[in-house]
């Protein structure tokens, strides 16, 4: 169930979310939007935010073929290990964030 309610979560409501853990360490709304563009092709000031977490993936405009390349655990579960499609994504993203908040430099999160 709760797999399928983050599908379903409008990213409106995750998105501020993503911020705030970055702000909290110093880090900037601008940082986190670079990010987004990075993993998805969306620029965050025009992007439709209200829509489902799985419509915002399902219909970026260029996903990252890097992506493949992010690495490493969110929630105990290894990102590069995750079988579902879009459920990879949406912890793509969250790893990318984490690793700001973490203060890594913004060029090596941008492999």
């Amino acid at each position: 169930m709760a797999r399928q309610s983050i599908f379903e979560m409008k990213f409106s409501k995750a998105y501020p979310l993503l911020v705030q853990k970055a702000e909290k360490k110093g880090r900037t709304k601008k940082e986190v939007d670079q990010i987004i563009s990075w993993l998805t092709g969306y620029d965050m000031k025009t992007a439709d935010t209200d829509v489902t977490y799985a419509e915002f993936f399902e219909n970026a405009p260029a996903m990252n073929p890097r992506a493949a390349l992010i690495k490493g655990s969110v929630c105990g579960v290894r990102v590069e290990e995750i079988e579902d499609p879009l459920l990879q994504k949406i912890r793509w993203l969250d790893k990318l964030v984490d690793e700001l908040a973490k203060g890594k430099d913004l060029e090596k999160i941008l492999r």
